[in-house]
């Protein structure tokens, strides 16, 4: 599902439900960082982590530890970028070699409404209207959990080259529907701060695409060179 938003030098691994992808063993250094947590999450953490080495295989580089850096973000072997993500019997990891892409980011969520409040706490006014827009013409996607995946999906972009917060409030997000298929599309994201800086060139858009299968809602947003 992952593998189907992101462009062809991207490699992505995923799970559904109970499935493992081989062999879910951490690293001395990664099960320290999840010694404290509940069985669900040293679980999601393992499984993620293991998709992870699976993508690095594929790409030619030796499995090694996914480590947690400035705000949980992942420390990716050199020469390669990634994301990860994971909800309740979904779990993937996408990565491409940095001299393919500047950064991306993944997410998938459940499809369902979000709970109460949360839309107007991760939203612009603008926002809201399209959602509403879209609702009428496509009732049967949960838009507003389209949007705030599509709105994780930049910021796990946006950090890597900012090393910076990104609010919900300070991304625009535009979602499109493709032509005949109103489970998937693309997404535009309008930065209303100053974007990253690629190749010298300042980015104030980000792009990615989304689809709704098997009862998720998953987002891509990639970063070309420029």
């Amino acid at each position: 599902m992952i593998e189907e938003l992101l462009p062809d030098s991207v490699v992505a691994v995923e799970v559904h439900g109970h499935d493992e992808p081989g062999n879910t063993a951490l690293y001395p250094e990664e099960a320290a960082l999840v010694a404290l947590a509940v069985p669900k999450r040293r679980h999601e953490f393992a499984v993620v982590r293991a998709c992870a080495r699976r993508a690095m295989e594929k790409l030619g580089v030796p499995p090694q530890p996914v480590l947690s850096g400035e705000r949980g973000a992942p420390r990716w072997p050199a020469g390669l970028t990634g994301s990860m993500t994971h909800c309740d019997g979904y779990c993937a990891a996408a990565l491409v070699r940095s001299a393919d892409l500047a950064s991306l980011g993944i997410d998938a969520e459940p499809h369902g409404p979000l709970p109460e409040g949360v839309l107007e706490s991760v939203s612009l006014p603008g926002e809201r209207v399209r959602l509403r827009e879209l609702a009428r013409t496509y009732p049967d996607v949960h838009w507003d959990r389209l949007l705030f995946s599509a709105k994780e999906s930049v910021y796990k972009a946006w950090f890597p080259l900012t090393g910076t917060w990104l609010d919900f409030s300070e991304a625009d997000i535009d979602i499109l529907v493709a032509p005949g298929r109103p489970v998937s599309g693309t997404l535009r994201a309008e930065l209303l701060v100053p974007g990253p800086l690629v190749g010298g060139e300042r980015r104030g858009v980000l792009e990615g695409r989304w689809t709704v299968r098997d009862g998720l809602v998953a987002t891509s947003v990639t970063v070309p060179h420029a």
